[in-house]
C-alpha cells in the first residue's frame, strides 16, 4: 500500500480547500438542484497526481466540508459523484500520463460524470424532491454536465499546457517503488 507523504497530505488538503471554494463560492446556481462550477478540477487533479484513493479522499472531504457552508446539510448520497470523480481520475490517469490531450482528459472525466453526476444524482434528486420526474432531472443535469465537463476539461488541459505540475515535480506521477519517503523520485543505486 502506498504511504501518504507529508507533501501528498498537504497537497490533498489544499486541493480539498480549493474544491470547497470552487463548489460553494464561485458558482452560478440557476436553481437549488443545478449549479455550474469547476469544482471537479481539484478532485481530478488529486486523482491524476496521487492516485485513486487520494482522489476519492479529496472528493469526499471537499464535499463534506462544503456542506458546512451550504444551507442544505450533509447527505452521504450526494458524496458519491465527487468520490467517483476522484476514483476515476486516479484509475484512468494512465491515459493522461501518456499524453495530456484535451480528448484524453475528457475521456477520463466521462465515467464519473455519466454514472455519478448525471445518473446517480438525477435519481436521488428526483426521489428526494419528488417534484420532477427522473427524466426531467436527467435531461436538465445532462445539459448542465455537458457544459461543466467541457469547461473542467479545458481548465485542466490549460493547466497541463502551462507545465505547472512538472515544475512542482508532481507530474508525471512516479510509481511507489521509485518513490522515497519524501514523495520524490529515488534513483537506483549504481
Amino acid at each position: 500500500m502506498k504511504r501518504f507523504t507529508t507533501r501528498m497530505l498537504v497537497s490533498m488538503a489544499l486541493l480539498s480547500a480549493l474544491e470547497v471554494v470552487l463548489a460553494r463560492f464561485i458558482v452560478p446556481m440557476p436553481n437549488p438542484t443545478m449549479r455550474f462550477s469547476i469544482e471537479a478540477v481539484p478532485i481530478v487533479l488529486a486523482g491524476y497526481l496521487f492516485g485513486p484513493v487520494p482522489g476519492m479522499i479529496v472528493g469526499f472531504v471537499g464535499d463534506f466540508v462544503g456542506t458546512l457552508f451550504s444551507g442544505y446539510g450533509y447527505n452521504p448520497l450526494f458524496a458519491v459523484p465527487p468520490v467517483l470523480t476522484g476514483l476515476c481520475a486516479g484509475l484512468l490517469r494512465h491515459i493522461v500520463v501518456k499524453k495530456a490531450s484535451f480528448l484524453r482528459i475528457l475521456l477520463s472525466f466521462l465515467p464519473a460524470v455519466v454514472l455519478g453526476s448525471v445518473l446517480w444524482q438525477s435519481y436521488w434528486l428526483s426521489f428526494i424532491y419528488g417534484t420532477r420526474s427522473f427524466g426531467g432531472f436527467l435531461a436538465m443535469r445532462s445539459v448542465q454536465f455537458a457544459v461543466t465537463t467541457m469547461v473542467n476539461t479545458a481548465v485542466i488541459f490549460g493547466l497541463f499546457k502551462t507545465k505547472v505540475f512538472e515544475s512542482l515535480r508532481l507530474w508525471p506521477p512516479i510509481s511507489p517503488k521509485a518513490e522515497g519517503p519524501d514523495g520524490h523520485a529515488v534513483s537506483a543505486p549504481h
